[in-house]
């Protein structure tokens, strides 16, 4: 059938990725032997050349085909029997396909005698590997019900693994969402921010008349968010799924999420009910959040609703804490790198110190000796302890029980419930005995700290160290309740752009990766820096949970910047960072009210945090000049290294 067909000529062709038919034109047709299977290269019409494909004639629609093109079946000759050899390879590749989203009573296309019919799904069995499917042609009797393979089944709920594991980004996806921005980040020009992807989207479907609700509920509050979405026969619908999984991921790593309840295009639902289940795009995020929510043994649920009008209305539950560090006050942050102590005495610091500890460790003994080790010396300064106050990345409960924290990430979850959920409230009887305890996640205290300094509400606080670490302070000074895991937000949607160990490769794109120290020290070894092998991205001992090798080599960077010959090149790497902080801070102002920005951290300490703030300000008055005059503030070197230790300390109020 290839030589039916011509370069230029126009034609219906699968794309991989969704498995949708898109117009297309034939690049050439190859007669090689290597090319038996898949001998038509074809461009889709409106979209880059990189997605260019070589597709077999059962991917290809076109009369010249003589009705070969799926899923019609054929008019011709019946398909040969294949050979014994042919078959087994076939049932090899079945293996590889996906049906955990096929469900009883669900409608497909079957196959039969070389054509496909309207079918439903009447058993599902996990027992027949290669034939798990049994379905009933609509209209015929039991008689004719069959067992199948996904090679005999069109469904859009049947996958291959592969997708699962690693979601692939739909061409239509591409062609919307990722865009150039105006001021690029000189190493990293493949940077495509989710805001400018997001900002496009918007525009083109301004017009949709359809409509994707959805609601996040948690114990103490609901988010709630409205998509326009093109309709379910357009071609566009992949970009409006695959936007509304990111944008539904960020809300979630925002305020938490006991569950998920949709309400719009049945297509679009079920795709996202399916990427927010096992085996789906967003796994991590499902598995995470009953961890998150201090419910652990409650699974993640999605539910799909028939209106918008049933779900349940947007709601937060700010929180006051306290701002006065009055009295005899011990106080520590617990970041991915190092435990910071302080000791206050009325509002006074009168001792601080950084203390680096591995975090990968599996014994949660180790972790209680560290930071007790490091508060104790933090005592002697004071004549008396008063209180106590803390902060932790991850999400700590109104009890000072540490739900969730990924400074613990290796310890064994029966082990985390029993050693580590009270290891704060532990840490304070042990150490002062019965005094106010107040621990808290580290961004909100970075937004509590910003607070105190500049005298000011509707700030953002940002602390790039380890990791990004944020949190938000409203009108009023007070917390909105939210969880703020900003580092597992989504800032790029370059589908070749890093992943990160936390999420364990599931994801590429997200925070973790650009707004603390590894978005500067992956572009060590290109900003010129002379730095051991090991510490080039991406060595595998860049690509760990472990922090140590990163905070030396930032310290090399740091370094190179002091040296004038180097500088030239080595600020490239803060213009870099700082081209990510302004499309991120753009991407959050949809979210946060931001009328001031405290930038903390060691990322942002020296001459090249300056640069790096400098770059941020010109990517927002340039690129978004409709968003209200942001104002950045820092402070000196000191408060940045212990700033949200000093806010912690007032966490607590006195008896």
């Amino acid at each position: 059938m290839a030589e039916n067909l011509t370069p230029g000529q126009v034609l219906q062709a699968v794309y991989k990725a969704d498995g949708e038919f898109y117009k297309a034109t034939v690049v050439t047709v190859s007669t090689s032997a290597k090319r038996q299977k898949a001998p038509v290269k074809v461009h889709y019409v409106g979209y880059e050349d990189s997605d260019d494909a070589w597709l077999s004639i059962d991917q290809l629609k076109s009369k010249a085909l003589k009705g070969a093109g799926a899923p019609a079946g054929k008019k011709g000759k019946a398909k040969e029997e294949p050979k014994p050899k042919a078959k087994a390879k076939a049932k090899a590749k079945a293996k590889v396909y996906d049906f955990s989203a096929v469900e009883k009573g669900m409608k497909l296309k079957a196959e039969a005698d070389g054509k496909f019919y309207a079918a439903q799904v009447v058993a599902i069995s996990t027992k027949r590997k290669d034939t798990p499917i049994k379905v009933n042609f609509l209209g015929y009797t039991s008689a004719s019900d069959e067992w199948m393979g996904c090679d005999r089944l069109r469904s859009k709920s049947i996958v291959l693994k592969e997708q699962t594991t690693t979601p692939t980004m739909p061409a239509a996806a591409k062609k919307l969402l990722l865009v150039k921005p105006a001021i690029e980040a000189p190493l990293d020009p493949g940077f495509r921010p989710v805001i400018l992807g997001k900002k496009k989207y918007l525009e083109e479907a301004k017009d949709c008349e359809d409509k994707l609700d959805w609601a996040l509920p948690r114990a103490d509050g609901c988010a709630r968010y409205t998509l326009p979405v093109f309709g379910e026969k357009s071609r566009n619908v992949p970009a409006s799924i695959y936007l509304a999984g990111v944008l539904i991921q960020e809300m979630m790593w925002q305020r938490s999420a006991a569950s998920l309840m949709l309400a719009g295009p049945k297509r679009i639902c079920n795709a996202l009910k399916k990427a927010f289940s096992k085996g789906g795009a967003y796994e991590f995020e499902i598995k995470s959040m009953p961890n998150v929510c201090g419910t652990p043994d409650k699974p993640f649920e999605v539910t799909i609703v028939s209106s918008a009008d049933e779900l349940p209305a947007a709601k937060d539950t700010p929180q006051v804490c306290g701002k006065d560090a009055n009295g005899c006050r011990l106080a520590f942050d617990l970041g991915k790198s190092d435990i910071k102590t302080v000791a206050v005495k009325d509002n006074e610091v009168v001792y601080s110190k950084e203390t680096e500890w591995d975090v990968t460790n599996k014994d949660p003994q180790y972790h209680y000796d560290a930071i007790m080790a490091a508060l104790k010396l933090a005592k002697e300064a004071l004549p008396k302890v008063d209180a106590i106050g803390g902060s932790a990345t991850g999400t700590v409960s109104g009890a000072n029980e540490a739900t969730w924290c990924d400074i613990f990430p290796n310890v064994p979850p029966k082990v985390y419930k029993e050693k580590v959920v009270d290891i704060f409230v532990r840490m304070a009887k042990d150490l002062a005995g019965d005094v106010p305890l107040k621990v808290i996640n580290d961004g909100e205290v970075t937004a509590l700290a910003a607070v105190q300094k500049i005298k000011h509400g509707n700030v953002m606080g940002i602390s790039m160290g380890s990791s990004e670490g944020g949190g938000y302070a409203n009108a009023d000074g007070n917390l909105l309740g939210w969880i703020n895991e900003l580092c597992y937000i989504r800032l790029d949607l370059n589908p070749k752009a890093p992943t990160d160990p936390w999420s364990k490769g599931a994801h590429t794109g997200l925070s973790h990766m650009y707004l603390g120290q590894r978005g500067a020290t992956k572009l060590a070894a290109k900003g010129g820096v002379e730095v051991p092998k090991n510490y080039v991205y991406p060595h595998k001992d860049m690509c760990t949970i472990k922090h140590e090798d990163h905070a030396q080599c930032l310290k090399l960077i740091q370094k190179a910047m002091a040296d004038e010959a180097l500088e030239p090149k080595v600020r490239q790497i803060y213009e870099t960072v700082g081209v990510y902080l302004g499309y991120g801070l753009a991407q959050y102002t949809e979210f946060y009210n931001i009328e001031h920005v405290m930038i903390l951290g060691r990322v942002s300490k020296g001459k090249g945090g300056d640069i790096m703030l400098a770059k941020a300000k010109e990517v927002l008055e340039k690129d978004f000049p409709d968003i209200p005059s942001i104002t950045f503030h820092t402070a000196d070197d000191h408060f940045k290294a212990v700033g949200q230790c000093i806010a912690a300390a007032a966490l607590p109020s006195l008896k």
